[in-house]
């Protein structure tokens, strides 16, 4: 089996994933440097819009690697996740046969048609038959069924997908595996425990004024200050949905934008709609903010 290069360091990877415009803490930066050494897949876990899906992205801009992507949701199965077949080509194939008078017996039949050109690859399958570098991400997690976890753990554990008809799939170069959750539901222990785990928070103000400084250079130094406080302070209401990272960078671009030098009460009211997005979030913070059309 091959296994690529990742990060050679945590430095490494703060420099690298910096590069390609995430700035990781050293937490992140240590654990996605272990991720790639350790050939261990990497459960993400906080609230949503902190960036778990785009450190996924990050590693594979850093290293060149092709993201392959499972979103999860309810309901998703193995036809959807690992693989199924292409049965109405199956059964054309079966047609044409007995057309013709080929007079094949059922195993000849079964050999014919249980084979790669039937076969439709889903992104697991996929990211483990993959031979260049790949990133797997398999977003949101905790947003599936607990059975479809058990379909994880193959993968999960050995780098491999069992395929009754064709054998086992084992992968030539392991795929770096970030898992991301929201923590809407626990996740069984047996996929904890084959994975690397790292917790994702909203950034401190500092961090997160690096932040949307680096993606908005633009952004005057201060009114990003005026921008970071402000968000933090939302943060701390009862919103049904809290400002993301990326929310406070389309803020900043917003700002840019509308050509705003100064975000004070009426600028944050009248843009009040970029970061918050349900009209219960926007009343309250008008009103617990006391902000002044």
């Amino acid at each position: 089996m091959t296994t690529a290069d990742w990060f050679s360091s945590p430095d490494d990877a703060t420099g690298r994933l910096a590069a390609t415009g995430y700035l990781a803490d050293p937490a992140t930066a240590t654990t996605a440097y272990l991720a790639g050494a350790l050939e261990k897949p990497l459960l993400v876990e906080g609230p949503a819009g902190v960036g778990k899906t785009e450190l996924a992205k990050a590693v594979a801009r850093a290293s060149g690697a092709e993201l392959v992507r499972l979103q999860c949701y309810e309901g998703l199965d193995e036809a959807r996740a690992l693989y199924e077949w292409n049965y109405k080509k199956q059964l054309l194939r079966i047609q044409a046969t007995q057309a013709t008078g080929d007079a094949a017996t059922w195993d000849e039949t079964h050999d014919d048609i249980f084979t790669d050109e039937f076969l439709l690859t889903r992104p697991l399958l996929t990211a483990i038959r993959r031979e260049e570098p790949t990133v797997l991400l398999i977003d949101e997690v905790d947003k599936t069924d607990v059975e479809v976890e058990g379909l994880l753990l193959e993968v999960l554990s050995d780098f491999q997908v069992t395929i009754p008809e064709l054998g086992t799939v084992t992968a030539v170069r392991r795929p770096f595996v970030v898992l991301t959750s929201n923590a809407t539901r626990e996740l069984s222990e047996a996929v904890k425990r084959r994975c690397l785990y790292l917790h994702l928070d909203y950034p401190d103000a500092e961090r997160e004024r690096e932040i949307v400084s680096s993606q908005v250079p633009d952004l005057e130094e201060r009114v990003a200050g005026q921008l970071v406080t402000t968000v933090a302070r939302l943060r701390e209401l009862e919103l049904k949905k809290a400002p993301s990272i990326a929310e406070s960078v389309d803020w900043a671009r917003t700002l840019i934008a509308l050509e705003i030098r100064d975000l004070d009460d009426k600028a944050i009211a009248d843009t009040l709609g970029v970061v918050l997005k349900h009209a219960s979030d926007h009343d309250r913070a008008v009103r617990e903010l006391r902000l002044r059309r």
